[in-house]
């Protein structure tokens, strides 16, 4: 291998190229994820480190009361142990892992990649992104349709930088921002929020957020200081399923 050609390696000139095909990209939180990852070689020979797989999404994040757009990493899937590649040739790798379940849901303007990644030492990475569709569980679905049910249009859904009192394992929520337009609480509520913090595929933990409208001069007051949101924690199953729109009826009319 001459010298000239290590340099252009190492600026990724003629070094290997990666290209991950996933089996489908449409998914559900823990379902399993399966694909091969086709590496070529390129003029050289190359020792490769390892090839990994990670999970990001794009969140809002807020510094010195200006808001700018960061990307998160959901999760980290190491394929291979250390390699070589030699010059042109081609290998399949064949994987699957299990998206996380709080992967977050891609409505609104939420978008979920995977990456590929070889760690080439003094090399430039080649990398690869595969966009993922990733769509409500049955549990999940039922929840945002009981909701629909009472009432309420999902009007947004993002993900934000997560506080302290909030924050699960990632350093983000999912928000999912619905508004009354019709039914009981229309006229009484402003808005209600809802994030889930999933514990199996068939449970989920939801933080929901009421927001009371406005009513007198004690209510505005209320709202200017926020007083005037109420926080609940609630649990359900699928076993819930059934009965969810009577449940969140119930919630919502308490703290309304």
């Amino acid at each position: 291998m001459s010298f000239f050609n290590k340099v252009f390696a190492s600026v990724g000139i003629g070094s290997a190229k990666v290209d991950t095909k996933l089996e489908k990209e449409r998914l559900f939180p823990g379902e399993e994820v399966k694909g091969i990852v086709e590496i070529q070689g390129g003029n050289v020979e190359q020792n490769i480190d390892e090839i990994y797989l990670s999970l990001h999404t794009t969140y809002i994040k807020e510094h010195d009361d200006k808001k700018y757009t960061a990307t998160g990493l959901i999760d980290r899937f190491r394929l291979t142990e250390r390699f070589t590649i030699k010059p042109n040739e081609r290998k399949e790798i064949p994987f699957s892992f299990q998206l996380p379940l709080d992967t977050p849901l891609t409505l609104g303007k939420t978008k979920v990649w995977v990456a590929t990644g070889l760690d080439i030492k003094n090399a430039v990475d080649p990398g690869d992104k595969d966009h993922v569709m990733v769509q409500p569980n049955s549990l999940m679905n039922a929840v945002l349709e009981a909701v629909a049910d009472l009432g309420f249009r999902l009007r947004e859904v993002e993900c934000e930088q997560a506080s302290r009192k909030v924050r699960g394992r990632l350093p983000f929520i999912q928000e999912f921002e619905f508004v009354p337009v019709s039914g009981a609480f229309r006229g009484k509520l402003d808005e209600i929020e809802l994030v889930f913090y999933p514990i199996s595929e068939n449970q989920t933990e939801i933080l929901m957020q009421v927001d009371r409208r406005a009513r007198g001069l004690g209510s505005f007051l209320a709202e200017a200081l926020e007083m005037d949101e109420s926080y609940v924690r609630l649990n359900v199953s699928s076993s819930d399923i059934p009965s969810l729109k009577e449940k969140f009826y119930s919630v919502i009319q308490r703290y309304s």
